[in-house]
């Protein structure tokens, strides 16, 4: 059995680097120490070797005026033998530390950029759009976002969501309760209120029908109740998006998804055509904007009532529209919110596809204290 310790000091400003190591191997021991002065005054090397209780030791000063007698040779071999095991370790651990220093002050090149705190998800008044899905940032009003879209699965980030029923019957009112738990398992109750609320629940069919945009209240003990219908027969998914502290209690937003099932005979819905205009009771909504894979681009909706643009529009939960976006084939989900104030009478969005394919939109708007929800199919190339 052998073991092998080294040590070693590095200063900056140039004055002096100290190495140690010792290896003990079947019971003996070799300590090899040396340090070097940059300044040019004085080089100190020593090394010593303990044997079965016997020990040897060497020194060579350079700006010393008499130099001591050469050891045997037989000294000389061991003393080499620990100096270059010390001169090893201080090698290999120094690399570690340079290492550890450049890591340390250039920073890691998927961080957050500079100004964006990646860890603080609150809006205060004045927040520029945003996405909420995985690796989204703002900067500047502008939202650059990643491939991965949320909603996959129950478990993001730490987190995992876990209903107490996933049954409904259809067109019957049930309360949907479900909780989030931490990497503890325990439930998460500290939440932070994004947009006026703690979490927002996004319900749609898996033909990407029946949407609907629900808010839960939450009991002390962590459990959210909503009610909620499910008006026809099939599978439905939905969506819990918010923002909780993580593990390490770095605020994280996550998006998780649960199927839910009704029971009876399903009969999917087509997907509507691809269409810039939508009609939504006495409104006409239309939207600006070619979303790309990858790159952000502005989508700007616009309402109109009797074919003149709606003059009151009013914020819905902190601002003048929601958007989510559901991808068709797995709905991965994105929920977009808008810039603060109206563009042109337009509320403007900044949004980056996920990925080539067919989604469907719906964008949230209020007008006269009534919600309302208007629906395009968007195909991206």
């Amino acid at each position: 059995m052998s073991s092998v310790v080294g040590s070693e000091s590095v200063a900056t400003d140039g004055e002096s680097v100290v190495g140690s190591g010792s290896v003990a191997t079947d019971g003996e021991s070799v300590v090899g120490s040396g340090s070097v002065a940059t300044d040019g005054e004085s080089v100190v090397g020593s090394g010593s070797v303990a044997t079965d209780g016997e020990s040897v030791v060497g020194s060579v000063a350079t700006d010393a005026e008499l130099e001591p007698p050469p050891p045997p040779a037989a000294e000389r071999g061991t003393a080499r033998t620990a100096l270059f095991v010390g001169g090893l370790i201080l090698a290999l651990v120094g690399g570690f530390g340079l290492g550890r220093l450049n890591t340390d002050a250039g920073g890691s090149s998927g961080g957050a950029p500079a100004g964006v705190s990646a860890g603080d998800h609150t809006h205060a008044p004045g927040t520029g759009a945003h996405e909420h899905g995985p690796a989204t940032t703002t900067t500047g009003g502008t939202t650059t976002t990643g491939t991965e879209v949320g909603g996959l699965s129950l478990s993001a980030s730490g987190f995992t969501l876990v209903p107490t029923t996933g049954t409904f019957q259809a067109g019957r009112a049930q309360p949907f309760q479900f909780r989030v738990l931490g990497a503890d398992r325990r439930p998460v109750t500290g939440f932070t209120v994004v947009h006026d609320k703690p979490l927002h629940l996004v319900v749609a069919r898996r033909d990407l029908s029946g949407y609907q945009h629900l808010h839960p209240t939450m009991s002390p003990d962590g459990t959210w109740t909503v009610p909620l219908t499910l008006p026809t027969p099939g599978i439905w998914r939905a969506y819990a998006d918010f923002t909780a502290p993580d593990a390490t209690g770095k605020q994280t937003a996550a998006t998780l998804g649960v199927d839910l099932v009704v029971a009876g005979d399903y009969a999917p819905v087509a997907l509507p055509a691809a269409a810039r205009e939508a009609n939504v009771g006495e409104f006409t909504v239309t939207y600006e904007g070619t979303p790309q894979v990858g790159v952000t681009q502005p989508l700007l909706f616009r309402v109109f009532a009797n074919g003149s643009p709606v003059a009151g529009l009013e914020r819905y939960l902190g601002a003048y529209g929601h958007l989510v976006a559901l991808r068709a084939g797995d709905l991965g989900y994105v929920h977009v919110h808008p810039e603060e104030e109206l563009v042109g009478g337009a509320v403007k969005f900044w949004v980056a596809a996920p990925s080539p394919g067919s989604y469907r939109l719906f964008f949230d708007f209020q007008v006269a204290g009534v919600v309302r929800t208007a629906e395009f199919t968007l195909i991206v190339a």
